[in-house]
């Protein structure tokens, strides 16, 4: 307990420069009875600048998520996936001109997906939220990642650029539905072995407020990964392939080790989520925590950046809270908060037929 507590007041220190020493450390892991909710409450939205909305096609289900920052947000990106589905992530990239975004789109529907981000430019630019052109106008930055989810009912009902634009008018600063909602609508994982054996995911969302420094990082992902969903801190799988025998999970690791050899559809799967801090950021460093908080899917999801998956993470300093914060600190806390938000993807999951999901099936087993 005595190396957990330093380790904890190490981490409040490094986080700030000029705070006093002793500074208190994230929320304890105690402060929440429920195992898989070790974080407490708390989203993405306790970041200031950020507002996020859904819009959710029911009938298939699938949907999209407009993560807002109007005012504008420097941001990052690391794709970790080999399958992926984006929009303007080139000018993320530390040496391009462009410093901040608008806002970020994650959206099913495979490639299809994409055009939400279309809907949301049109949303900023009537607001007129944008990277300025003289005095002509504004173009809105508005960077997208996409999970494949045709496989979940109609192939044909897919997000497009009004979803996008409804998903914004949606968007609040107050706490983010999760589960089956927006570009979680259609996720699903555990398709290691098939379909037959897969489970419902979602999206989840969580947040870290650092002690009394001021400074939040929150988390927000759709869950749509080839691999099992593990408890970080119990070391057991919540959800992912179920057994043969509907009694528990097959462990799609342990099979590999065994030799278990299985053909996946190229591109079926996708992880994909974005980390905010309210703390000024540069794009490096903003591109440094987006790689940092990958240890959040490497934590929680087994296997995980495979080459069927685009798994991908943006991130975005807001700048709200005028404060010079160690940008290594703030990705060790992005990575804390990711693999919260996946596990309360699965958990806030609803079933659908055929795909069990965590709050069902662990009841039967």
């Amino acid at each position: 307990m005595e190396r957990r507590e330093a380790a904890r007041q190490f981490l409040a220190m490094a986080l700030l420069a000029g705070v006093s020493e002793g500074a208190p450390a994230p929320q304890d892991e105690a402060q929440s009875r429920d195992p898989n909710d070790w974080l407490g409450p708390g989203t993405i939205t306790d970041v200031a600048g950020i507002k996020v909305g859904h819009f959710t096609l029911k009938a298939r289900p699938t949907g999209c998520t407009a993560i807002l920052c109007e005012e504008g947000a420097v941001a990052g990106v690391d794709v970790r996936g080999s399958a992926p589905g984006t929009r303007e992530t080139d000018l993320l990239n530390p040496i391009n001109t462009v410093q901040q975004v608008n806002a970020i789109m994650l959206s099913g529907g495979s490639a299809y997906g994409l055009d939400t981000a279309t809907g949301a430019m049109r949303y900023l630019e009537e607001h007129g939220h944008g990277y300025k052109i003289g005095n002509l106008g504004v173009v809105p930055i508005v960077p997208a990642a996409i999970l494949m989810d045709l496989g979940v009912g109609d192939f044909k009902i897919r997000p497009d650029a009004g979803s996008g634009y409804a998903a914004c008018v949606a968007a609040t600063d107050q706490p983010v539905q999760q589960g089956n909602v927006g570009a979680g609508a259609g996720a699903t994982i555990g398709k290691m072995f098939g379909p037959r054996f897969a489970m419902k995911s979602g999206l989840g969302s969580a947040s870290i407020k650092v002690g009394d420094t001021g400074i939040v990082v929150g988390a927000i992902v759709a869950v749509n990964a080839v691999g099992d969903v593990w408890n970080p801190k119990t070391a057991k799988i919540i959800a992912g392939a179920r057994a043969e025998n509907g009694k528990g999970f097959r462990n799609s690791m342990a099979e590999i080790i065994k030799g278990y050899r299985v053909a996946i559809p190229a591109g079926a799967n996708t992880t994909i989520g974005v980390v905010a801090t309210n703390v000024p950021l540069e794009k490096v460093q903003a591109t440094k925590i987006a790689q940092m908080a990958h240890d959040g899917y490497a934590r929680a999801i087994n296997p995980v950046h495979t080459p069927s998956d685009g798994d991908t993470i943006f991130a975005l300093g807001t700048g709200k809270h005028k404060v010079n914060a160690d940008h290594g600190m703030i990705g060790a806390l992005a990575a804390e908060a990711i693999a919260q938000a996946i596990v309360r993807a699965v958990t806030h999951a609803e079933s659908l037929p055929g795909l069990p999901a965590y709050r069902d099936y662990v009841k039967r087993v």
